[in-house]
């Protein structure tokens, strides 16, 4: 009983406490019976370990700046209209676009993939042709920018060392990629000749079936032209496969994107889409989707897109946004018409027309804050980075990037131009992402994808 209550009370001293008493008692096992111990000096107690200082918003801010200056920052999807690549009038000034050279200085953006975008029109020769003569025109203006008005602050890149190269020269980056195939008409050696004008990427289809493949939005109607891919569509895989570009899986249908995945031989990539499973729309990618793509190696780009990120939130957002504008217009007098009667107007009339919205505008400005978004928010970086959280989860951090659909109905409030960019670093790491993983999610894992799918080129082309 003697030995147990010891114990108990041995064990309850402190570590100090416990060290002194078992130095008395080896001095008094060593010496004689009457010979008191010698006092021994104090022991201090030891202080328990204290928690690491919780960091301060400050430093947190500091440190995401630091990170969003170290890594390669880089945009699958940015839209352009020719209009503003002329002598007179291109990317060198801070335009009323979301990407520009000033903007992506500003923002901290090192690399836009600027998009050679076509409609999908009819699947016909005089369809082609008009077509063929938008993609070209396009190709040529985003040289322009790079070679003619601002060769010294931004440069082409084909390959992910000419993007390291030229980050490391302090300038920014121009990449292409090729929104919808349609403009290659039915001759198959368009894929090396747009590869040879800098196309690294490119989609088999856009938003209605293409010669190529058939569109996510059949599912609207349930109609399709292929069931998938066509058979110029399965070349047209082998065939980008073979020139090292990459096979863009964002618009086509899921069969078109299934069929695609089981015939590459190279890794793909989802140029400007987000999670199927957290907001229901077809242009998004549902898990099976998903995973065939980790399966394949390949990189999903999340979007920035509102209306792919949260529908319910971002129609809340525009019915107040728009009931505001309404009231605003009253007020002056003015009517606010939908698109198509816009289109319609002619040259003086939408100029009469869009000095009224400019009026209407600047009146909804100074009450958007308490009479729209403390109402129904605007969807936000949060949102945004909900997808990427989502998709890291499922397929792994290796398969996922970044991308803005900027100039095509991207932007989110947080991140609306690239003068923001920094505020999707800043969410990364409050979610607790390290830098090694913000700078594969910025852009490595998409290089990493580019390298892949140009090396098994090469290795295609060896076996011709």
């Amino acid at each position: 009983m003697f030995f147990h209550s010891f114990s108990l009370g041995f064990i309850a001293m402190s570590v100090a406490h416990r060290s002194l008493f078992l130095a008395i008692l080896a001095v008094a096992a060593c010496s004689p019976a009457e010979q008191a111990p010698a006092p021994a000096a104090p022991v201090a107690e030891v202080a328990p370990a204290s928690e690491p200082a919780a960091e301060t918003e400050e430093a947190l801010i500091a440190r995401a700046q630091g990170i969003h200056e170290r890594v390669i920052t880089l945009d699958t999807h940015a839209d352009i209209n020719t209009v503003n690549f002329t002598e007179a009038n291109n990317y060198t000034a801070d335009l009323n676009t979301q990407v520009n050279l000033p903007k992506m200085i500003q923002g901290g953006l090192d690399v836009a993939w600027f998009i050679v975008y076509t409609g999908q029109g009819p699947l016909t020769t005089e369809g082609y042709a008009a077509a063929e003569a938008n993609a070209l025109d396009k190709f040529s203006a985003i040289h322009r920018l790079a070679e003619q008005f601002a060769p010294e602050t931004i440069e082409m890149a084909y390959t992910s060392e000419d993007v390291r190269r030229i980050d490391s020269e302090g300038k920014k980056v121009a990449m292409i990629g090729v929104e919808n195939a349609y403009p290659m008409g039915l001759d198959i050696a368009n894929i090396k000749r747009y590869q040879e004008l800098g196309g690294r990427y490119v989609s088999l289809a856009h938003n209605g079936h293409s010669q190529f493949a058939d569109s996510n939005t059949g599912e609207a109607d349930g109609v399709w032209l292929h069931n998938g891919l066509s058979d110029l569509g399965r070349q047209a895989v082998a065939e980008l496969n073979k020139w090292g570009v990459m096979v863009d899986l964002s618009h086509p249908s899921k069969a078109s994107n299934m069929q695609t995945l089981e015939l590459t031989r190279a890794p793909v990539i989802a140029s400007h889409s987000s999670a199927r499973a957290l907001n229901n729309v077809s242009r998004n990618l549902d898990d099976e989707e998903l995973l065939a793509i980790r399966d394949n190696g390949g990189v999903v780009q999340a979007t920035a897109f509102a209306a792919y990120l949260d529908s319910a939130k971002h129609t809340a957002y525009l019915t107040a946004l728009n009931g505001l504008r309404a009231s605003v217009a009253e007020g002056l007098g003015y009517q606010i018409l939908p698109g198509a009667e816009v289109r319609a107007l002619s040259a003086d009339e939408r100029i009469v027309y869009d000095a009224r919205m400019a009026e209407v505008e600047a009146l909804v400005a100074p009450r958007k804050a308490a009479e729209v978004d403390a109402v129904a928010p605007p969807v936000d970086v949060a949102d945004f980075i909900n997808h990427v959280d989502y998709m890291v989860e499922l397929i792994g951090i290796e398969h996922v990037g970044l991308s803005s659909d900027f100039d095509g109905g991207g932007g989110i409030s947080g991140w609306n131009d690239a003068s923001e960019t920094f505020n999707v670093t800043l969410e990364l790491v409050r979610r607790g992402y390290t830098e090694e993983q913000i700078a594969l999610l910025w852009g490595g894992n998409l290089l990493r994808v580019l390298d892949e799918v140009q090396k098994i080129a090469l290795e295609i082309q060896a076996e011709a």
